[in-house]
């Protein structure tokens, strides 16, 4: 387990999950969980931050999804107060602001206001808050007309 753990970072549940899958249960999960954490291989702080880096860094998702993910994996609200701090507000607009112009670029709609709203739902599957969306749409209107 610790080289499953040393390969990258885990939360608890994947590593609970990896221990029933190769049929460990009961107590020993929890002494292997205490060995991990006390030999520093498994850490949910570590684990919330680099998660969200990559997501946001590789996967271009917004906060919510990341927020989404970090909970469907049982992550505490302190964890993921902290994996947020790595996001840089400056580098969080210019990369909604680049998929937006990346998708303007490809969609074949014409009419503006139809054009906006897809712009927008795309935004919004990706993992970013409405209101940044819409802020930046009115900004640079002259960026997101049909070509």
């Amino acid at each position: 387990m610790m080289k499953y753990c040393a390969y990258q970072d885990r939360c608890h549940k994947e590593v609970k999950d990896k221990l029933i899958e190769i049929e460990v249960y009961g107590d020993d999960i929890d002494e292997l969980m205490i060995i991990l954490v006390a030999e520093n291989f498994l850490d949910e702080e570590r684990f919330a931050r680099s998660f969200a880096r990559g997501k946001f860094r590789i996967k271009k998702w917004g906060r919510w999804k990341i927020k989404q993910e970090l909970k469907k994996k049982r992550i505490s609200e302190y964890c993921i107060k902290k994996a947020m701090e790595e996001l840089d507000e400056y580098d969080y607009e210019g990369q909604l602001r680049a998929l937006l112009i990346k998708k303007a670029a490809v969609l074949r709609e014409t009419d503006q206001f139809k054009r906006k709203g897809k712009l927008a739902k795309f935004a919004q599957s990706k993992g970013f808050e409405s209101g940044l969306i819409w802020t930046i749409l009115k900004d640079g209107s002259e960026e997101w007309d049909s070509r």
